[in-house]
């Protein structure tokens, strides 16, 4: 799972095997940091939607119905927004990882979704 984050936008891209998790019920994702410390990014269904951040934990909650719906068809995106106070949201949005229409040497893509634009890149 890739994490994205600008300002008060978070983007979430998952591989194949990490939407047909998120499908059963929940996703999980860490980087670590020196001196043992861990952000963990997590997703999970449930019966809204919800973002929290809590004991270096970043917490999506999405609708269940939303992910299957999601998971099982070409829908890229489930996004929504929460309100932050002052007139600020928090926009957030979970994603299929596409593979990059340029090789990218060093990462693996193997498990990312075939990019739809790459039949009309190949023209």
């Amino acid at each position: 799972m890739k994490l994205r984050i600008k300002g008060n936008t978070l983007r979430l891209r998952l591989t194949q095997t990490e939407v047909d998790t998120i499908a059963k019920g929940e996703v999980m994702d860490k980087t670590q940091f020196p001196g043992g410390k861990e952000l963990v990014y997590k997703i999970v269904k449930g019966n809204g939607f919800d973002a929290q951040f809590a004991n270096d934990v970043v917490l999506i909650q999405l609708p269940s119905n939303k992910v299957d719906e999601w998971a099982s068809s070409d829908q890229v995106t489930i996004g929504f927004t929460s309100p932050l106070g002052d007139n600020e949201i928090l926009d957030i949005a979970v994603e299929k990882d596409f593979q990059c229409l340029t090789e990218r040497p060093k990462e693996d893509e193997s498990d990312m979704f075939p990019n739809p634009l790459e039949k009309h890149a190949k023209c």
